[in-house]
């Protein structure tokens, strides 16, 4: 059956090739693709093609981009919905912005007693709701390891929550979840891990403390180590990690122990 959808993403496909040269170099710039089957490969390089069709990457003076790094920066966007419903996850938002370095954006916040506060923030990344995603480039470049580190799919979490409206660190969840168990995983591992630094705010927490900062701030911190450091947030709450794995569609830990299994000293190898 004909489909115009079909015709059309078959269309900018075959006017954007990709060479096998130009998706090994992805490749080789992420480890964190190691272990993705053939099909999985194929779909992601699609995905961001597609991705570098529909988004305007817009890059301030200081960043020049090669087409490698264009797919490099797609490739990191799409690999959370490599196993979503092909749907547009990524709407409300047309354009990425690259800085050539950490940027200062303004801040305002209410405390509890009602007082509004002003003041300058220093930040590699930032997502708006009615607006683009802002990236440091060197952010972008320093992400694809598996050391509990991504800009990207970061920045592109909030976009994820922000599909049900404000961030609150509640994307919209799939039919066969139930928000009950989302809610309590969640809470409980965030509760906890303000506990901690209540205690100590220098404690060695298990993830990056920054997740302590609100709900939302903990599922784009959780994403980052869902896909970069299975292991770390399996041990440190699995529950998460469960609900991540509901959502995503993906196991990214599974990967990992397959990668370790063959290569013992592989995740120290490739975080260099």
């Amino acid at each position: 059956m004909w489909s115009y959808r079909s015709w059309r993403r078959r269309r900018i496909l075959a006017r954007n090739p990709v060479t096998a040269q130009q998706w090994a170099m992805v490749q080789q710039r992420l480890p964190i693709l190691d272990g993705l089957d053939e099909a999985e490969n194929q779909r992601l390089r699609e995905r961001s093609v597609l991705f570098l069709h529909e988004k305007r990457i817009t890059a301030l003076s200081g960043v020049e981009l090669s087409r490698e790094d264009r797919l490099t920066l797609a490739a990191l966007a799409q690999l959370p919905l490599l196993h979503l419903p092909d749907l547009n996850w990524y709407q409300g938002f047309h354009e990425l912005v690259l800085y050539p370095d950490d940027f200062v954006s303004p801040q305002r916040h209410r405390d509890a007693a009602g007082v509004e506060h002003e003041f300058d923030d220093e930040r590699s990344g930032e997502a708006w709701q009615y607006g683009p995603v802002i990236l440091a480039w060197p952010g972008v470049k320093a992400s694809g390891g598996w050391d509990g580190y991504n800009l990207v799919i970061h920045e592109l979490a909030h976009k994820l929550d922000m599909l049900n409206g404000s961030p609150n660190g509640l994307p919209p969840l799939h039919r066969d979840m139930r928000q009950s168990d989302w809610a309590l995983a969640m809470k409980t591992a965030y509760d906890e891990l303000n506990a901690q630094l209540d205690r100590d705010p220098d404690a060695e927490t298990p993830i990056d403390p920054y997740a302590a900062e609100d709900p939302a701030e903990f599922f784009a911190v959780a994403s980052e180590y869902f896909f970069t450091a299975p292991d770390l947030l399996d041990q440190a709450f699995p529950a998460v990690y469960r609900q991540l794995q509901a959502f995503y569609r993906q196991d990214p830990l599974d990967r990992l122990k397959h990668l370790q299994d063959t290569h013992p000293d592989y995740r120290d190898a490739t975080n260099g």
